[in-house]
């Protein structure tokens, strides 16, 4: 997809049609989407924030916006919005977050599924909307958002959110929910790497990744070509200690289940979590399959950084 090289929002959200009818108009649409686009970035969460947003900053949106008879009440903010056309607008707007958003090579990109909070209406008959997000990890932006349809569950949303989104160069990292043959295959088509995790539900390949690493744990993984990082952070009375292992080694991945099927499966990885808090001690293990080869301090932070967008959205 090609950009504009200076990707202003008039030139994105041109194509967003003016709902309104009438002789009369007082603001220009354009500006109404300026200002609300600002707003949020700056923290706005209501219309009223927008437009106390807009009064307070009205002399420096002046310098790119007409603004014929000034800011916009809440009110009009809302009627506006609500009149727009969603499907029009949501495109115009992830369009340009993709443009203003440096995604560069070796980036990972998180999906992830949210439940909206106070979505669900009975009174009305709708239920909850979930929606399944994807985020620029080092721009802490959402690159592109799909709603999941009712009836249906992430693994349908998925392919429709890697669909518009250029993960080329990226590694995707999705929880055990999008860890599917078919997701894996789109990802890596599109020029993507991957980093799924693993859990229960993937049956006999969830199995042999746990056997292969419990059998060279205790070997303490000698003779197997591996490579192993940790870490370490300390504060407010909290030390957590992180480990993390990849098997690269073709022998061993031939002995996970269905491994040919797994397009371009290059590692399976484990990851201990030990935290200490006081006196009390936990520790978790997690796995992993990736088409990166076997560095695990990047592998690692992969996985980091899909932690810290579970942690930061829910």
């Amino acid at each position: 997809m090609e950009h504009p090289s200076a990707p202003s929002i008039s030139a994105y959200f041109g194509k967003v049609e003016d709902p309104r009818t009438g002789p009369i108009v007082w603001h220009k649409l354009i500006d109404i989407i300026t200002i609300a686009i600002c707003g949020v970035i700056c923290g706005a969460d209501s219309w009223v924030d927008i437009e106390l947003f807009g009064k307070s900053e009205e002399e420096w949106l002046k310098k790119f916006l007409e603004l014929p008879n000034g800011i916009p009440s809440h009110d009009t903010f809302g009627r506006v919005f609500a009149l727009l056309d969603a499907e029009v607008f949501s495109t115009s707007f992830l369009e340009w977050v993709q443009a203003v958003s440096e995604v560069t090579k070796g980036q990972v990109v998180p999906i992830d599924g949210k439940t909206l909070r106070r979505s669900h209406d009975k009174a009305l008959g709708k239920g909850t909307i979930h929606i399944v997000s994807a985020w620029a990890s080092e721009n802490r932006l959402v690159l592109g958002q799909v709603k999941v349809a009712e009836k249906s569950n992430e693994i349908t949303a998925i392919p429709e959110l890697l669909r518009i989104l250029d993960v080329s160069g990226c590694i995707v990292t999705i929880d055990a929910m999008g860890c599917q043959k078919e997701i894996v295959r789109q990802i890596v088509e599109q020029g993507g790497d991957y980093v799924l995790a693993l859990k229960e539900n993937q049956g006999q390949l969830y199995e042999d990744v746990v056997e292969l690493f419990a059998y060279e744990q205790q070997r303490d993984f000698e003779g197997v070509e591996h490579d192993f990082c940790e870490t370490v952070n300390k504060g407010h009375g909290r030390i957590e200690k992180r480990r993390c292992w990849s098997i690269s080694e073709l022998e061993y991945l031939n002995y996970v289940n269905d491994k040919k099927e797994w397009e371009k499966l290059s590692s399976v990885v484990m990851v201990t979590a030990q935290r200490r808090i006081g006196e009390e001690t936990s520790v978790e293990s997690r796995y992993y399959i990736s088409s990166l080869q076997g560095n695990a301090r990047q592998l690692l932070g992969a996985v980091r950084e899909h932690w810290g967008i579970e942690n930061s959205v829910h």
